[in-house]
């Protein structure tokens, strides 16, 4: 070692010094490519990895935020269905919702001159219960009726008002014959809902 230290101290001043600059440029070479160069690579990998990560976490905060709203919203449509089948009654329920559709006839004075049910109307899941009615009242009874039957928890519609032959007794008020069409519904069981896909299928064949 002493020997190749004082052959570079006999080399004349400029052999020193390119020898000086080449040994410094081979050490920042071998810095570089072992140490540098490498840590350089993994450096921009954990930065590709640290760009994937927020863009992930973002990703998932918003998806848990959503997350928050789509339960929210299950609830509100849970809380809809749920008035939505305290509206519509099953089968068992119509005969009771007729009985108070008359019930309400009598109750605001009018003397029920037919009531009867019509076949019913069947939808995807629902089927409509129309009912004809024909009552024979004052006008303010009438108006009573229609009121009373509003107020039912049950959806009634009523449809296709007509009044006619007035008749009137001394002192009394005129009393009116009054017609109309009072349609409810009623939610389809899972029976018959299969029965009339079955009957369409076979219907467009």
């Amino acid at each position: 070692m002493n020997e190749l230290i004082e052959r570079i101290l006999e080399l004349p001043a400029r052999q020193r010094v390119l020898l000086l600059v080449g040994s410094v440029g081979f050490l920042f070479f071998v810095y570089a490519y072992f140490l540098y160069w490498p840590r350089g690579v993994a450096i921009d990998e954990k930065r590709e990895q640290l760009v994937a990560l927020t863009a992930d976490r973002d990703k998932k905060a918003k998806l848990a935020a959503n997350l928050v709203q789509a339960r929210q919203a299950v609830e509100e449509l849970r809380g809809a269905l749920k008035e939505a089948i305290a509206q519509l009654p099953d089968t068992k329920e119509i005969p009771d919702l007729l009985s108070n559709i008359s019930d309400a006839g009598r109750a605001s004075g009018l003397e029920i001159v037919q009531f009867r049910q019509r076949p019913e109307q069947f939808k995807d899941f629902y089927a409509e219960v129309p009912v004809e009615v024909l009552v024979r009242g004052t006008y303010f009874e009438v108006e009573s009726f229609f009121d009373r039957v509003s107020r039912l928890t049950r959806i009634v519609n009523v449809a296709d008002i007509g009044m006619k032959s007035p008749a009137t007794i001394e002192m009394d008020p005129v009393r009116l014959e009054t017609a109309c069409a009072a349609t409810t519904f009623r939610f389809l069981d899972e029976a018959e809902r299969e029965r009339l896909a079955k009957e369409r299928e076979k219907a467009k064949k």
